[in-house]
This record gives C-alpha cells, structure tokens and sequence, in this order.
C-alpha cells in the first residue's frame, strides 16, 4: 500500500503533532522502552485506512493513523501485536499452537494495562474498542473462552477452530506471561510495588526505566537502565522459546545456573564457590542463620556489627524470626513470630554510633567487638561474626588487626560473614575474603545499580563442604521463603520446593548485565572516573552552605592498609545534613525534601523564569533519609549522593577516551543542578509546610 510507511518515518504533519498534543505523546511513547524489541517485525502505519490494526504473522504490525491520535490506545494494541509476535515466534517450526499467542498477548497486555498510571488509563475510559474491553473487565483468557472472540482472530487472520490446549502451557503461561516490568516487581515484597501516578516504589524508583531522571541513589536503589532492560526483556523472550522446547522447568534449571555462573565469571571468583540467590540482603541474613543452625549443634550467638546501618529486618531474621508480614513468595506470616523449625539465639548488636549519636572511633569498635567474642567464647558458644565493609553511610569496621587478635582465642567456634551488600569492592577483595573462609554477602541492586531486591551469598569450598557433609535439612519453616533451585544441590535443601522466583532471577540478570559492562571499562580509566567524580562531590558539598557533609572530620575506618587503589578504599558514599538558617532540618522535612527533589514541582513556579522552571521540574533521584543525630542532641537525617557503577560504564562509549571524560564532566553538572535543587526547595519553605 502506497500510503504506509515505517511508524518511525512518519514524516507528514498530521493533528497527531498539533502542540497540545505532542508533549503528551512523547510522555506515552516514551513506555515504548518497555515494549520487547523484536527484529525483523515492521511496524507500518496506515492513512488510507485509518481503523486498520492487523498482525501480519512474523513480519508486521500494521496500524491506522487513527489509533495514533489516541497514543495510550496505539500504546496498548501495539504492545498486544508486539507480544503475540512474540509468542508465535518462540513457538519455532509447527506454528500450528498460534492460538498460545492469542492467550498469552492479552494476558500480558492485562498486566500491561493495570501498569498504566492513572491519568493514561483516564484517556481510555470512554473509548469502545473490542481489545481496551477485554483487558480492562480482568476476564480470564484461556483457549476456550478465546473461540468466543472471532475479532480476535481477524486480527492476525488465523483460524483457531480444532485447538488443543497442552498441559505443559499452563505453568509457562503463569510464569512468562507478564511484561518484564511486572517481573522486576515480583518475588519481592510490598515495597516494590509502584503507585498509580508516579510508578514509583518506596525507594523511588520504576522497575522500568526512568532516563528522565538525574540519579545517584546507588546507596538505597535505582531505577533499572535501558541497556539493562532490555537485555533482560530479551533474557524473557528467549527462556519462552527454551520452555516452548524443552519444558518451563529445564529451561529454568538452565537459566538459573547460568546466571549464577555468569556472575561468578563476572566477580572473577571461582567455580567451587556456591552461590546461593535470594530475594534481598534481608532474606540472605536469614539464609545465613538457617545454614549456621543446621552446621553447629552448640548454642549460637550472632555478634552483628553496624547494626544501626544494616537492613532493619536484618536482627529479627538472624534470630529465625519472620521480618514481614508476607514472605518474597507471597505466604502470608506474622512479623516477628519465630519461623518454624528455628531454634532460640542470642544476637549481639554493635551499632556504629553511641548513646548520644556520635561516631565511634575504629579503635572503639575493635575493642567493643572484641570483648564481644571473648566473652561468647568462653561460654563456649558457636560465634558467628558478621562484619560491615562499607555500610549504608561509606562505614568499614571491624579492622584488619582486630581480626588477627580472634586467632589467639583458645578452640574458638567462629564463621565470619562479610556485609559486603553495597558491593563497593573489586573482584580481589571478594577474593581475598573467600579464600579466608568468609561468606560474603552481596546485592546486585547498589553499587551494581540493578532494580532493587537481588540477593546473594557466595560461599567459599570449604564452608560449602562444611555445610554439605552435614546430613540435617532447613528449618521447615523454609519452604514458604526458598526454592531447591536457589540453593547449591546440598543435603540441607532436599526438602524445598520445585518452584522458581522469576522476578529475583530477572533483577539479578539486570545486574550482572551492569557489572560486565561496568568491567569492559579499562582500569585505568575507570579509577581516574571514579576520582574525578568522588572529588567533585565531596567539594560540591562542602562548598554548600546549606549542606553539611557528615564524613568532614571522620576517621576512615578501613580494614586494609595499602596505597592501591580500590573502591573500599575510597569514599563513594556522600551523606550530607541539610540547614535552614543555620538550623538542621528535622527528619519528616528532610523526608519531604527528599520526595521534592524526586519530582517535578514546576507547577509551583509558573511565573518564574525558564531557568528556575526547569531547575524545578528536573527530577532528582539520589540516596534516600537514614536517620542521625545531629550533634548530640537533636534528631535528624541525612541525604546521600553515591557513585554507582552506571556513572562510569555509560560513560565510557566507542572506546574514546576524550568522550568518556566529557561524559562524566555531564553527570557532574548533574550533581551541581542537585544541589541547585535542594537550594530552590529550601528558599521557598511553603513547599516544606
């Protein structure tokens, strides 16, 4: 037809570019970076006939101009073609079962519709069109009630009279069939559900990506990357072909290994060290306190240092107590109740800060967990020791001579775990840590900056044959929080379910997609990044008089002495106080604060310059309120600005050295516009009221 042509050539100006109409579309089109991208589908538009929406079978979309003067409409019949297309070409030679493609298409077109925010789902609600009228009643699509819908049919123009529905769709239907950003949000818990307006989490960020906004929020969580997104919505697609061919289970199987692999190739560490994945930093300390039971039939003590900076769930679930009311595999609990199978333990925390809120000094802290052992010791306890490297504010503690002391012990009964979550090391240090017989905790979702909630422990041989020789099962209470695929094949979790978490293995793909990109950056050139962006931070907070830098006077607690350069020996963690009239703000403005600057608020500047305008309306994601005192006596808390890997992988492009400095000179202009923000926000208080 003469009159089609490429939806990206649409060169014509047509009522679709009217000026009231573009910003919105531009706004809607903008979800197109979570539509999967399929090669060699065409997406043609049609003039000549407006009402036109046809799938060509694995070569086009076609689709009247008349759907594009309604973008949320195009939005969603173009993402049920895409995702039909999809399907039927996952289906591979017999493409005789198209009618899955029928199925699966409005089932992920439902989720799809539901992920919407509200002022989208506005623009549909007086629209009769047959596809908006099935996805938006919640029917349940399966093949039969899919022979009711002849349209559904003309739209690809295949018969589906005689169908057969296998077994074996039922389970890859329930799994596969959601859009890659419901599965960034799934297996995790209630905080990674996003609100209808924003499609924010509570760690303010999408489970898609969000290029609009400036981010450093590595320390808390950030939004997952394009380049990482759709890296894995390609992951998605291709474990639908594998579960198509060889069963949903062996392709899972397959895929589950091959991430723990990955990662392994990834961190430089080697095969004989297990890996076991878990929904979040929180559930792994909860694996660490199973794995310590099943090991040691002495009564148990967890000394846990940087207890005011690790995850606040964190001492509960050491203690096999629930710590949320649901579970990551959505069983309902009951916070705080013990988990069943657990047995009673002591927990000693050593918190990083004193009474009145000031810092300890490292020789404080070595001293305090020292006593700490010695003490458990002499009851002749089993100690487990979880040290912090790099904590939620830059903290390291116990230190490397303290550490040398605990071999003096007399029959010392002790497995030490590294706190290594923000993940602010280089491959040597994991190393170095796993060939001392530590297990080392770690997260894909701060430093790494993929979507939060990814969890992990790495286990070195010897601890893992430790574990393995041991002939004693998990706590019963286990299988509504692990499956047997996300554990080693040990003795010890013969007993968990076949089941798979399909929203812990996409976030933790999105993660190792970051970290081999953030490696493909030369050393040299990466470390060079990583000072000139820490310098410019630091001196553009100091230089703030509103701001006031909480690591000025600190002594650096580290437990390496060397003059090599790494990242646990450089500060990447910025937190900062803020002042109004010399005073700090108190934590619920700060709180506030924090949302302003993750929003656009020029609606309050309407007369305002264009400069102070957009200044107001840039979005600023940086690391979210951890509450501390300031001074001795009043409570507040402070913000955080950190380096995440991203600042220096998406820098360093086409291997050009000259560009690659000018791109994180870019990144730092965005700090400056940051703290920009946070002045506007202050100079006008009644946004703070």
């Amino acid at each position: 037809m003469a009159n089609n042509k490429l939806i990206e050539d649409q060169y014509k100006r047509t009522s679709l570019f009217e000026k009231e109409n573009v910003n919105y579309l531009v706004r809607v089109l903008k979800r197109f970076n979570t539509v999967p991208k399929i090669n060699s589908i065409n997406i043609i538009t049609s003039n000549s006939e407006p009402d036109l929406f046809k799938i060509v079978p694995n070569k086009s979309i076609k689709i009247g101009s008349s759907f594009l003067d309604k973008p949320v409409l195009a939005l969603i019949y173009l993402r049920y073609g895409i995702e039909w297309q999809l399907w039927y070409k996952a289906l591979g030679i017999d493409k005789s079962d198209h009618v899955l493609c029928d199925v699966a298409a409005l089932k992920v077109t439902q989720v799809f519709y539901q992920l919407l925010p509200k002022e989208d789902k506005e623009k549909l609600e007086n629209l009769d069109y047959f596809l908006i009228d099935m996805i938006r009643n919640n029917k349940v699509f399966n093949t039969e009630s899919l022979t009711k819908y002849k349209k559904l049919q003309s739209f690809h123009g295949l018969n589906n009279s005689n169908i057969l529905f296998k077994e074996s769709w039922n389970s890859i239907l329930e799994n596969l069939a959601k859009p890659t950003e419901y599965l960034l949000m799934s297996g995790g818990d209630l905080r990674l559900n996003i609100d209808e307006f924003e499609l924010l989490n509570k760690y303010g960020c999408r489970p898609f990506p969000r290029p609009e906004a400036f981010t450093f929020a590595s320390s808390t969580a950030t939004s997952v990357s394009n380049y990482a997104f759709d890296k894995t919505d390609k992951v998605r697609t291709i474990l639908i072909q594998n579960s198509l061919k060889k069963g949903l289970k062996n392709a899972t199987l397959e895929f589950s290994e091959l991430l723990k692999n990955n990662l392994r190739k990834s961190l430089k560490i080697k095969d004989d060290c297990e890996i076991i994945f878990s929904p979040s930093g929180t559930d792994s300390a909860l694996q660490i306190a199973a794995i310590t039971q099943i090991i040691s039939d002495k009564e148990i003590t967890h000394v846990l240092v940087a207890s005011d900076e690790t995850g606040s769930g964190v001492p509960a679930a050491l203690k096999g107590c629930h710590f949320e009311n649901t579970t990551a595999l959505n069983y309902p609990v009951k916070k705080g109740d013990m988990i069943e199978g657990f047995r009673d333990i002591d927990l000693i925390k050593i918190p990083f800060r004193d009474d009145i809120g000031q810092l300890k000094s490292s020789t404080q802290l070595d001293t305090e967990i020292f006593a700490a052992i010695s003490k458990t010791n002499e009851m002749g306890r089993h100690i487990v020791l979880h040290t912090m490297d790099q904590s939620k504010l830059g903290y390291q503690s116990p230190s490397e001579e303290m550490m040398q002391k605990l071999k003096a012990l007399d029959n010392l009964s002790i497995q030490i775990i590294v706190d290594g979550s923000q993940v602010r090391l280089d491959p040597i240090d994991i190393r170095t840590y796993l060939n001392k017989g530590y297990i080392v905790t770690i997260t894909g979702s701060k430093y790494f900056t993929g979507p939060p909630y990814s969890g992990a422990l790495i286990i070195p041989q010897s601890v893992s044959k430790s574990i393995n020789s041991v002939k004693n099962t998990l706590p019963e209470g286990l299988t509504n929080y692990y499956n047997h695929s996300d554990w080693p094949n040990w003795f010890c979790s013969n007993d968990l379910p076949d089941r798979f978490n399909y929203g812990s293995y996409m976030r933790w793909n999105a993660a190792i997609v970051e970290m081999d990109r953030y490696f493909k950056t030369p050393i040299l050139y990466r470390n060079l990044g990583i000072e000139m962006f820490c310098n410019f931070v630091e001196d553009s907070i100091n230089d703030a008089s509103f701001l006031e830098p909480l690591f000025g006077d600190e002594v650096k607690i580290n437990t390496y002495n060397t003059e090599k350069f790494g990242l646990r020996n450089i500060r990447t963690i910025f937190p900062f106080f803020i002042l109004k009239n010399n005073k700090v703000l108190p934590v619920d403005l700060v709180k506030k604060l924090y949302i302003l600057l993750n929003s656009d608020i020029s609606d309050q500047f309407e007369d305002s310059s264009i400069e102070i305008i957009r200044l107001a309306a840039q979005k600023c994601h940086i690391g979210q309120a951890v509450n501390v005192k300031y001074g001795n006596d009043v409570q507040s808390a402070v913000l955080r600005i950190s380096l995440g890997a991203r600042v220096i992988s998406e820098s360093w492009v086409n291997r050009d050295i000259s560009i690659y400095f000018r791109n994180i000179e870019t990144q730092m202009n965005q700090i400056t516009v940051i703290i920009k923000k946070i002045e506007l926000i202050l100079n006008n208080p009644e946004l703070l009221d």
